[in-house]
Parts: C-alpha cells; structure tokens; sequence
C-alpha cells in the first residue's frame, strides 16, 4: 500500500525549488556587474577596513556630540521655565513677540556687563508672562515692579550665580518644531 500519491511534473518542481531542478533564477545585481570592481571590494585588506570603519565612527560621532550639545542646551533652557510659563509659551499665538523678546535678551546678554539692567515698560500681564518665560530660557532675572505712576517696568539683569549661555537654536525656533513635530 502506497501512503503517497504519485506526483506530477509541477508538483515534482515545487518539491524541488532551488535550481538546478526548480524555476529558473534571474542573476543577481552581483553577477551582471563588473567582476574586477567586486574583487577589490570583496579582497580589502583587513587593516584598510578597520581604518575605514573607524574614521566613519569617528565622524558620526563628531557630529552627534555637536547636535547633543545644542539640543541639551535647548532642553535645560525650556527646563529653567515655570510649568505654566511653558504652557504659555506653547500655547502663545505671538510668536513675532517671542522672537522681538529674545532678539532684545540676546543682544542684551552679548553686548552688557555684569551689573548693567535692562529695563522694558510691558503694560499687558500675558505679554510679561511670555517675557518672563524668555529670560528663564536664557537665565537671566527678572522682576516686574509698579513704580509711582501705576505703570509696569520689567527689570532684566545677568543672574550672579551662572553666565547666561546663548544656545544656537533659539526658542522661537524651538517652539516651532515643537509645535510642527520635528523636536
């Protein structure tokens, strides 16, 4: 008694797939190439190749170091801003106000000294909030006072413990990508 059926020719390639009794393979990329060029690659010596491997290392990680440090500059900037200061700052449909802020703090912090200020007449409470929340970002004080006319004066001044740092990416451009999602 016989447990398999006789099989037929098709049936009988299918068994048999992988050349040289299945179909018929098409050559590789490899094959119809020049054989000279893929001896050169295949037969580098072992030295060259770990010279190689390690300078593209060395390079991917240059450039990783350069992008790490600007972006950790960045996030402890936004991490120096009061919770609800940072949901303004997200939530804030003024981002001509949030850059006008930043490009007055920024040029503050590269051209004055130690004990200079930096005083600004901001009547609007939101408007202060927002720029309150850019000198944390930059880490610089601020303190809004009433003088004798009921109107507001924002004080900023360099913090004595710890220079402000200027990061390449501002936070106008920062709460860009944020909002677009490529943060």
């Amino acid at each position: 008694m016989e447990l398999v059926p006789s099989l037929n020719a098709a049936e009988i390639r299918g068994l048999f797939a992988p050349p040289p009794w299945g179909d018929e393979v098409p050559p590789s990329t490899f094959s119809m190439t020049n054989i000279e060029e893929w001896d050169q690659f295949r037969n580098i010596d072992m030295d060259k190749e770990v010279n190689i491997i390690n300078s593209l290392e060395k390079s991917l990680q240059k450039r990783k170091g350069h992008t790490d440090a600007d972006k950790m500059a960045v996030l402890n900037g936004w991490h120096r801003i009061d919770c609800r200061t940072r949901d303004a700052l997200r939530r804030s449909s003024l981002p001509e106000l949030i850059d006008n802020y930043e490009e007055c703090l920024r040029t503050f912090i590269t051209a004055s000294t130690d004990g200079d200020v930096l005083e600004l007449q901001i009547q609007d409470p939101f408007h202060r909030l927002l720029l309150h929340g850019v000198c944390e970002f930059y880490n610089l004080a601020s303190d809004t006072v009433t003088d004798y006319k009921c109107s507001k004066m924002t004080k900023i001044k360099k913090k004595k413990k710890g220079s402000p740092v200027l990061p390449n990416i501002t936070l106008s451009h920062f709460l860009k990508m944020s909002k677009e999602g490529s943060w």
